[in-house]
């Protein structure tokens, strides 16, 4: 397992533990999350922990062409007066990712450290969200990479009301701008829409192609 230091680098992927950990410690700096996220690795980790680094193989992603959309999701969105925008309100969408509760999956690992960087991604115009409004109220959304590549790294998403940010997921799918959404890792919601598992190796090929 490699200690990163300064240098902005990372090892080679096939040196990932079994479950996907490639590095420990660095630094969330604007220059290392662009470098980690071009080259396929993410950080992952809880506040009080050092940082993780991790690149899993195999790779849990959604091509837009494979977005499954039930027929009582269709009917709910033709009908719904939801309103969806698009990085209106980047920072309001990061902070409720971080305290939504989470069935057996990553409850708290958006601490202050991740909250800061991202935003900093964002205002920097390498991170973007989707928002969910009922009137004037953020009801829903989803954060996550976006490095002009035509691949969305998602993060998190919430939802305060029914269908929320299944809608954004769904409208950001459709959108038309991505060739591959980046899921990371599997959760039953998620497959519900259409993701699937691929290899390391063939998503490094969309990332990098």
């Amino acid at each position: 397992m490699k200690f990163l230091g300064k240098p902005i680098q990372f090892p080679a992927h096939h040196e990932a533990t079994r479950d996907g950990l490639l590095a420990i410690g660095g630094d969330l700096s604007l220059e290392r999350l662009i470098h980690a996220y071009a080259t396929g690795i993410f950080p992952w980790f809880n506040d009080e922990d050092p940082i993780l680094w991790w690149s899993p193989d195999p790779r849990f992603v959604l091509f837009p062409k494979d977005l499954k959309v039930s027929k009582s999701m269709k009917q709910f969105m033709r009908k719904t007066t939801y309103q969806i925008t698009e990085n209106k309100a980047f920072e309001q969408v990061i902070e409720h990712c971080s305290v939504i509760k989470r069935d057996g999956q990553r409850g708290t690992w958006i601490g202050k450290s991740m909250i800061d960087a991202y935003i900093n991604l964002h205002r920097a115009g390498f991170a973007k969200s989707v928002e969910v409004w009922d009137q004037n109220e953020l009801v829903g959304g989803l954060y996550g990479v976006d490095l002009g590549n035509k691949v969305f790294c998602g993060e998190s998403m919430f939802s305060l009301k029914s269908n929320s940010s299944k809608m954004a997921f769904i409208w950001l799918a459709q959108s038309n701008k991505y060739r591959l959404i980046d899921c990371q890792l599997h959760t039953k919601h998620l497959e519900s829409l259409g993701a699937k598992h691929i290899s390391r190796q063939e998503f490094l090929k969309y990332l990098l192609h």
